[in-house]
């Protein structure tokens, strides 16, 4: 009788214990991340800085010492209880729905037609929040000036759109502050030598 009574308890533990863990994947976001920033640019990335990442560590995968990470201690398995991960492998990172590339269409040409011109005069940079940031009108011709606030404007509402867009399509709404900053430093990481950069609170140079 008393195996009876202790069979409805064992069955919630076990509901409550069984966890799925749906990790963020940094270096498939990294590679999806790469793949946009530079084909809206149109140039070959410079080399990373030593370190990977122009020096920059990502946030977002698991650490070494979390129980969700590859190798963690669970004290469920004491029990027979072990976590149950959502995937048995790294998911991919999906930037190839249409809502993405009618935004990379957009970018691309802007970049080549406006904003390239502003980011070789050192009138743009790039802020480390993903977004791009006029840190220098002086450098742009005033009849140049209006064109350019305009596809900066355009861009960053692309910018914002799109990392909604990549967290929402790979079905993770919650991931988009995680894409966003991969893509932060995908952009920095991909400017070319000259361009400005925020680094810390300062602008720097490449």
């Amino acid at each position: 009788m008393n195996r009876w009574i202790g069979m409805p308890f064992a069955a919630v533990l076990l509901t409550a214990c069984v966890t799925i863990n749906v990790y963020f994947p940094a270096a498939e976001a990294r590679e999806a991340a790469k793949e946009f920033v530079e084909n809206v640019i149109g140039e070959e990335a410079q080399p990373p800085a030593p370190g990977g990442d122009g020096g920059m560590a990502l946030r977002g995968g698991p650490s070494a010492g979390d129980a969700s990470g590859a190798g963690g201690f669970d004290p469920w398995m004491l029990l027979g209880i072990g976590q149950a991960r959502a995937q048995s492998s790294s998911p991919d990172i999906t930037i190839k729905t249409p809502a993405i590339q009618a935004i990379q269409a957009r970018m691309e040409a802007r970049f080549d037609s406006v904003l390239r011109k502003g980011f070789d005069a050192g009138a743009l940079g790039f802020s480390s929040d993903g977004l791009i940031v006029v840190r220098d009108a002086s450098r742009l011709d005033l009849k140049d000036r209006v064109a350019i606030n305009q596809a900066v404007a355009d861009d960053n509402r692309d910018r914002k759109a799109v990392y909604r867009e990549v967290a929402v399509a790979n079905g993770h709404p919650e991931w988009e502050s995680q894409i966003r900053d991969v893509f932060a430093r995908q952009w920095i990481a991909s400017a070319r030598s000259g361009w400005w950069y925020q680094s810390g609170g300062t602008w720097k140079q490449k």
